[in-house]
Formats: C-alpha cells, structure tokens, sequence
C-alpha cells in the first residue's frame, strides 16, 4: 500500500475513531445520570424500547455497507456514472423497508406487555407509545443510511462520523434534561424521534453538497443494480441474522425472564457497546481500502494487512476489556452506583469475556466484506448465533440474567472456532496461513499482555496496601510489558520503522 493510500485510511481511521469516541462517550457518560434520575425499572423500560426499536435497523440488509463497497469499487475503475444507479436502486430498496418496518413495529407495541409480562402496568403504555416514535425514525432513517455510505465509498469518513457522532451527543444532553426534570418515556421517545429526523436531513443536503454530480432518481433504478446489491447483500442478511441472535435479542430475553435484572443487564450492555462501538470504528476503514487493494488482484497484501489489523484490534481489546473483567466491581460501583456493582459485575465480566472473542475476528470480517468475499462464510455466523440463542433461551430460563450472558460466551467460542476450523480454509480473496494469523495476530498481543494480567490477579488474591514494595513490583511489570511489546509485539518492519522514526525527530 502506497503512502497516500495509508494516509487516507490513517484519516478515515481517525474519523471513525471520532465517530466511535462520541458513541463511547454518550455510552459512558449517559447511564450515570439516568440512573440517577430514573428507578431502576423505568430506566429498565426505556433501554427495552431502545431495544426492540433498534430492530428496525436490521432491515437495512447490509444494503449501506454495500453502497459503500460498490462506490469505492466504482471509483477506482472509472465507472462513477453507475454508481448512481446502485445509490438510486439502494434508496428505492430501503424506502420500502422503511414502510415495512413502521407498518411492523405496530403490532408489537400494542403487545408489549406480552412479550414482558413483568413490566410495571404503570409504565407499559408509555413505553407502548414510546416504542412507536424512536422505531418510526429509525425507519426514516434507512434510506437516509444511503447517503452514509456514499460518503464512506468516497472515502470521506469524516462526513458521517462528524453528523453522527455530533447528533450522538445532542440527543445524549436532550435525554438528561428530560429525565432530570421527571419527564415521561413518551418525551424522552419523541426526544430521540426529532433528533433522528434532523440527522437524516443534514445528511441529505450534506449529500447533495458534496456530491453535486449525483442525481439519484427513479429513472436509474436497475435491475442490474438491484441484482448485485443482492448478491452482495445476502451473506450480509445472513450476518445480520445472526448479529440479531447475538446481540440483539439478548437484553429482551433478560426483560422476559427476569425484568428486575434489565436495568443492570443495560448498563454492563452499554461497556460493551463501548468495546464493539471502538472496534468496528477503527477498522471499519478497511473496507473501501481492501476494496482497492481487491481491485488490483494483490491478494498477498490483502493477508499481510489483515493479520496486522487483527494484531492490532487484539491490542486495543486487550487495553480495554482487560480493566473491565479484572475490576468489574469497582468501574460499576464508581460509575452507577454501588446497587449496579453488585448487581451487574458477574454480567459484565461474562459479557466482555465474550466480546473480546468475538471482536477479535473484526478485521478479517471487514476484509472479507472489502473484497465481497464474505458469501463465503454464512455457516458460522449462523451456526453462532443459533447456538447463542439456544444457551440463552435455556440459560435465561433456569438462571436469569447471567444465563443469557452465558450464551453469548457459548457462541462467540463456536462463532471463532468456526473461522479457524471452517471459514479460513475457503477464504480465497487474500492469501494468508492460519498459523501466522494465530501467532502474529492473536499470540503476540496476549503474551504482551501477561504481566498486567498477573499483576492485577495477585493485587486482587493479596489486597496488598499501597507501599513502595507493591509501586516498585508494578514498576518492573510494567518494563516488562515494554520489553515484550518491543521484542513480541512488534515485528520486524515494525521496529525499523520507529527507529527510522527516532532518528529522523533526532536530526
């Protein structure tokens, strides 16, 4: 990869950075104080509706990521003019989708106490109306989502990172004023429905700002296009069917089996957000680059820039989910309150645990999305989110909250076992071996990471006070952190690279 085009990806990198530090940022910041300002069961109540509104998103298909896809593609070979057709096709698409996903969010609101019988009758018609407001915007928001992906294929991250993340934030602030002056869930829903709708029109005009050249119209609605989105977009549905079985169905099976544990299961739910918001954000940039390098046939760059991307996400998981297992009590207890900490520490704990598998195959999933390989592995998916929501469904039934936690364990290991055992072996788009992405990719960042580990576990087992001798002891944890960053971490080309580095700022 040239110079330009790792520039690029650095800024796009650090758009997508920005965007998921604003998702970080209200994940973090929001719950401390509507925890405080709602009980327990209110606040329980509204991350169901949030829940079960963001439903609505899956039927987006992976339609946006396709756009994104395909405009890159389509740039780098010329042909911007079909790329209209794929943009006009995409909107036509999710337009309709939308209509369906108003239309079918209707009958589930008017059986909400059904679906959770232990809700508070008091709070059950709200939440109903509620419900209807913040899926009603999502479903505007699909085809919106297009414009999204143009600026992605364009490589202009910044665009939806900045609008996102800033709407993020303003909807954030919104929601705090309303709970702290005691506002209803029906405000706090129309709250969350106006800030959506004014996003989706800043994205239009900052789409047709940008874009001048671009006129989607009925005119250009292909069968063509529409056939390639759906090809495209099948393995795509089959993920997000089995993205729904992981992620999306947990905090409703909890509200089913145990409602009191709702609102403790959403806080260790909004960590993890954390944690997959930050990943997705840094290497979701790898999908129009590795559309490039896919363009090109240069399949032995594509493996080498998947294991280093995995090397690092591995870091970067190891940096953040590591503090969240190792002192789960006390980041709760600090953060929401002592009620939560002992409520919610044995769920977080199994949840991160969780993700941190799961998320450490995100590069090569958006390396498989980059050079439309990824129709290749719908199998594991599945067979990861059947087996999450199986565990789940017995688990919630005999144990509550922590067996649906338990279930996203169960099928984050089947869901990576998969990819070693199955998926890798058919991947052809990039040229890698299993055993350098294992060592290089996953090996090396774990090794770094032993003496925190060991560290942290014996400060746990010990309770040593806060003396020189237990100072001095992280001291020597922490060079040799430094050491095996520096000899295992790194490679080679690595090394070289800050020496180059070190001596360029010396002259």
């Amino acid at each position: 990869m040239d110079l330009k085009a790792e520039l690029v990806m650095l800024k796009n990198a650090v758009a997508n950075v920005m965007r998921g530090g604003a998702a970080a940022l209200v994940a973090i910041l929001l719950p401390p104080f509507l925890t405080r300002y709602m009980r327990p069961d209110a606040f329980g109540t509204w991350c169901l509706v949030l829940q079960v509104s963001a439903y609505v998103g899956y039927l987006d298909f992976g339609i946006q990521t396709a756009v994104g896809r395909f405009v890159a593609h389509d740039n780098e070979r010329g042909e911007a003019n079909y790329g209209d057709g794929i943009v006009s096709t995409a909107l036509a698409a999710l337009s309709t989708l939308g209509v369906l996903g108003i239309v079918a969010s209707v009958p589930v609101a008017l059986r909400l106490s059904n679906i959770f019988p232990q809700m508070p009758p008091a709070l059950a018609g709200d939440a109903r109306l509620a419900l209807l407001l913040v899926a009603a915007s999502l479903a505007v928001g699909l085809p919106a989502s297009v414009f999204n992906g143009v600026f992605v294929g364009l490589q202009r991250n910044e665009v939806p990172a900045a609008i996102i993340g800033g709407s993020r934030i303003f909807s954030a602030v919104l929601l705090v004023l309303v709970a702290h002056r005691g506002g209803p869930l029906v405000q706090m829903g129309a709250t969350v429905a106006a800030v959506n709708l004014g996003t989706y029109l800043l994205q239009y005009f900052i789409y047709r700002k940008l874009v001048p050249g671009s006129r989607p119209s009925v005119q250009l609605i292909s069968r063509k296009a529409g056939r390639e989105l759906f090809d495209y977009c099948l393995s795509l549905c089959v993920w997000s069917f089995a993205m729904l079985l992981v992620t999306g169905l947990d905090l409703a099976l909890v509200g089913h089996f145990q409602f009191e544990a709702v609102a403790y299961y959403a806080v260790a739910a909004s960590l993890i957000a954390f944690l997959t918001g930050l990943q997705n954000a840094v290497f979701g940039v790898m999908i129009p680059s590795t559309a490039v390098l896919h363009v090109r046939g240069d399949t032995r760059e594509l493996g080498r820039v998947m294991i280093t991307a995995t090397r690092y996400g591995s870091f970067l998981l190891l940096l953040t989910g590591l503090p969240l297992i190792l002192a789960a009590t006390n980041i709760l207890t600090m953060w929401v309150g002592p009620t939560y900490g002992a409520h919610g520490q044995r769920i977080l704990q199994v949840l991160v645990a969780a993700n941190m598998i799961r998320l450490s195959a995100v590069a090569y999933v958006m390396t498989l999305i980059g050079t439309g390989d990824q129709r290749l592995v719908t199998f594991t998916p599945t067979l990861e989110g059947i087996s999450n929501l199986l565990v789940s469904v017995v688990g919630g039934y005999l144990f509550g909250a922590i067996g649906v936690a338990v279930g996203t364990l169960i099928g984050a290991l089947v869901g990576v076992g998969g990819n070693f055992l199955y998926n890798m072996r058919r991947t052809t788009g990039m040229v890698f071996r299993i055993s350098d992405y294992l060592i290089d990719g996953l090996l090396r960042p774990g090794i770094c990471a032993l003496p925190l580990v060991i560290y942290v576990t014996l400060m746990n087992l010990s309770n040593l006070p806060d003396t020189l001798v237990r100072h001095l002891f992280l001291a020597v944890v922490l060079l040799a952190t430094g050491f095996l960053l520096w000899r295992w971490g790194l490679v080679d080309a690595e090394r070289e690279r800050l020496r180059s580095w070190r001596l360029a700022l010396q002259v």
